[in-house]
């Protein structure tokens, strides 16, 4: 039987690193909020997806004048984010049900192709936990200055969304939290769960600083991202 899909789109974090007052969630990009941008192109693409969306508390006013503001109706389950991304994939976790999957989103990254969504989506009704990396490009070295350094080709870089069947991540999440817990496939490996891997896409980035903003509005307008 296929597994209901369920999104969480993770905007809880307060933006401080963009150096402005509007968090980075909320930005126009081509036009439109950056979140925005990124829960429509999951919608588009898996229209039967149930949309969960992260936010500070303080914010969710925000938010909602500006879904009324672009007449973005997509319906939404809003989740008071955590002190800490762990937390707030936690608490949107305790509105999933067992036997879905569900696909856990940064809802900074707007660049996603609609047919990695659709890839990832297929693939984790399959397996258990899934996530998208790319290679490592640049020589890596120890911030210690040990040597010999470590090898790329043993490394890879893991970007969202993650994807897992809902009740193998929502075990994971009863854990206690610890700063080893950097993204949710690292909870779910310390519950010693296979992960399975496909290959990502470059311009999957996330904006996090002043400068990925324009960069992320020159690739849409030129590679039609």
């Amino acid at each position: 039987m296929k597994r209901n899909l369920y999104g969480i789109f993770v905007a809880g974090g307060s933006g401080t690193r963009m150096g402005g007052p509007v968090p980075k969630q909320f930005l126009e990009l081509g036009g439109v909020p950056v979140l925005q941008r990124t829960i429509g192109k999951f919608h588009d693409e898996l229209p039967d997806m149930t949309v969960i969306t992260v936010l500070p508390q303080k914010h969710f006013d925000s938010w909602k004048a500006l879904c009324i503001e672009h007449d973005f109706n997509i319906p939404q389950i809003l989740v008071s984010g955590g002190i800490t991304r762990f937390h707030s994939v936690r608490n949107a976790l305790s509105h999933v049900p067992d036997g879905a999957v569900v696909m856990i989103h940064d809802g900074v990254r707007p660049l996603i192709s609609r047919e990695l969504i659709r890839g990832l989506a297929e693939k984790a009704q399959e397996v258990p936990a899934l996530i998208p990396v790319v290679p490592v490009t640049d020589t890596l070295k120890y911030k210690d200055g040990r040597y010999p350094d470590p090898q790329r080709s043993e490394i890879m870089g893991a970007q969202t969304p993650q994807c897992f069947w809902s009740e193998v991540i929502k075990d994971a999440y009863t854990q206690a939290y610890t700063d080893s817990f950097t993204d949710d496939a690292s909870v779910v490996q310390a519950k010693n769960i296979p992960l399975s891997t496909m290959e990502g896409e470059r311009f999957n980035l996330k904006i996090t600083t002043p400068e990925d903003l324009p960069l992320a509005d020159f690739l849409i307008s030129t590679a039609n991202l």
